[in-house]
């Protein structure tokens, strides 16, 4: 694995395709999550009408269609929903980011099925991206309790080949500076590392706090990304 892999270059294409095939529903060369999972979609590296119309298909009639950071241009009559500018982060290499486990302390816990209703609350309050009540599905999440209250998460997301994608880092406002959300982001990248994987990440560029996080956590930036959404015809 190298920085300038180019399965990173279509991390959602590369996942629907691979480990995350068992969610995904295709049609064509378009792909998407199932429902409740994630609204990330994907099209060929080189789509044409008969792709977008297939993705189109799939999705139904204005359908939200999540494109992340596919550099392909939708169709004139797909409508615009939104555009991000964002970066994309990975750890260069070497053995664990910045002391992986020095901070993991007994209150990070295992997030399954059981935990869903609090971490949508906690989705919902902090807003770190999308997350349904099947998200956890696409791999581990951890999370950061309090006298038992859910404070902190974050889990895995995106898993093209030889990568794991750490997403949804999220601490409740009253608990934040305490370091909980590095301390999930350590030992998430333990785990991914100890597996022979890379972790990265995404991050909008206009999250600076969060951007300086991962940097002293030994993140690089990779590349600018364009997160881009529409609605189809």
């Amino acid at each position: 694995m190298h920085d300038d892999d180019p399965v990173l270059d279509d991390p959602v294409g590369e996942s629907l395709g691979g480990r995350h095939a068992h969610l995904a529903r295709r049609l064509g060369r378009a792909a998407t999550y199932l429902t409740d999972v994630a609204t990330f979609s994907s099209v060929s590296a080189d789509p044409d009408a008969a792709d977008w119309s297939d993705l189109a298909r799939l999705l139904g009639p204005g359908a939200f269609a999540d494109m992340f950071n596919c550099p392909a241009v939708a169709p004139a009559n797909w409508e615009p929903v939104f555009s991000l500018e964002g970066r994309q982060m990975i750890w260069p290499g070497g053995s664990h980011p910045d002391r992986p486990g020095s901070e993991c302390g007994t209150d990070v816990v295992e997030l399954g099925a059981e935990s869903v209703p609090e971490m949508l609350d906690l989705a919902a309050l902090t807003e770190p991206g999308p997350f349904w009540p099947r998200t956890h599905e696409l791999g581990a999440y951890l999370g950061v309790r309090v006298d038992g209250t859910l404070v902190a998460m974050a889990g895995e997301r995106l898993r093209p080949p030889g990568w794991t994608e750490i997403s949804a880092v999220c601490t409740a406002p009253g608990a934040r500076g305490q370091g909980h959300g590095a301390r999930l982001v350590r030992a998430l990248a333990e785990r991914i590392v100890a597996r022979g994987e890379r972790p990265f990440l995404h991050v909008a560029e206009a999250n600076t706090g969060a951007i300086t996080l991962y940097e002293r956590l030994g993140f690089k930036t990779r590349r600018p990304v364009t997160f881009r959404g529409f609605r189809t015809p």
